[in-house]
Order: C-alpha cells, then structure tokens, then sequence
C-alpha cells in the first residue's frame, strides 16, 4: 500500500462501500421475498436484479486484491442498473426516487473516478510484491 495514495485509497473504499451497500440491499431483498422477489417487475430486470447479488460482491473481492478488472465490472455494472432502474421508474413505475438518484450519484462518482483507481491498481498481483 506504500504506494497508493490517501485518495485513491479513499476512492477504492468509497466504491468497495457503495457495492456492500448494493450487496446488502439484494441480499435483504432476497431474504424478505425469497426467489419471487420483485415478482411484480418484468423478468428480465428481476434477473439482472437477482444476479447482482453475486455481481456486486465480486467487485468488492477484485477491488480488495487490487484488480483493476473490479473497475471495469464495476462501471459496468452501476452504468447498466442505472440505465435500467431509470427504464423502470419512468415506463413501470414502483421504484423510489431517492434509490434513483442516490445511485445516479453514485454512478457519477464511479465514472469520475475510475480512471485515477485503475491507474492505482496494479494489473498483475505478481506487480505488488
């Protein structure tokens, strides 16, 4: 860690949290509803839905190990829920604004910000030692 800065170290944990809190939202979803969650969405959403229960939480791990493959995946994937939360709330209805916007921040932010983390993160964990 010697040689990543304060504020990349800062930009990796602002990202690894706001996928926890990704993480944490669809496992309490899942827990609640069980496999019929967001039953009342299109199917296609509920499995992109669903299977950030595991997209999520892999980001976290490839950013922990210094990945810079966890910036790729984790663009993507607050770029894609975004698009399709977004398709949601305005054509379907039933999400809150506030889920909305905050990750709209969210994504923002991550956008902002993954150049500067990939460039802090090595490619190769034999780079590290």
């Amino acid at each position: 860690m010697a040689g990543r800065s304060r504020g990349s170290q800062a930009i990796r944990a602002v990202w690894i949290l706001g996928y926890l809190i990704g993480t944490t939202s669809h496992i309490v979803d899942l827990a609640l509803g069980g496999l019929g969650v967001y039953g009342e969405f299109p199917l296609g959403v509920r499995l992109f839905w669903v299977s950030l229960t595991i997209l999520d939480p892999l980001v976290v791990v490839l950013l922990l190990l210094h990945r810079r493959t966890g910036v790729v995946l984790g663009a993507a994937i607050i770029l894609v829920d975004i698009a399709v939360n977004w398709t949601v709330f305005a054509s379907v209805g039933g999400l809150s604004p506030f889920g909305s916007i905050s990750q709209t921040m969210f994504a923002v932010f991550v956008v902002a910000t993954a150049r500067p983390l990939w460039r802090s993160l090595n490619g190769d964990v034999r780079e590290e030692s």
